[in-house]
């Protein structure tokens, strides 16, 4: 064996190795170093974005309840306001209506 290789080796069967250039194991590792950082960044910003995301889901998520709360109270508020014996009070005491008698009743025919 060559005393001058310093490129190869011989592994523990005594086959010839290629050992990388320095340089070359230099690059490489500068490539995954940067790739290491980039992915790293990645992660950093996309669990930042699913913070805020989370965080508007659940304001979100209030102002639905919130407005839920109110559709009910509305809903409550016009069944008040709307219900027969309101109606017929207002209308006997307001506008001085009354039921028509049995034989104030005409019915017409088409």
């Amino acid at each position: 064996m060559a005393q001058g290789r310093n490129a190869s080796t011989t592994s523990g069967f005594g086959w010839p190795v290629e050992r990388p250039r320095p340089t070359l194991m230099l690059l490489l590792n500068g490539v995954l170093l940067a790739l290491c950082l980039v992915s790293s960044l990645a992660v950093i910003a996309t669990s930042h974005e699913i913070r805020e995301r989370y965080a508007r889901l659940q304001q979100l998520e209030n102002e639905q309840q919130q407005l839920q709360t109110e559709w009910g109270q509305l809903l409550l508020e016009e069944s008040a306001w709307s219900s027969p014996s309101r109606i017929e009070r207002l209308a006997s005491q307001r506008l001085e209506m009354r039921l028509p008698d049995v034989d104030e009743v005409e019915v017409i025919q088409p």
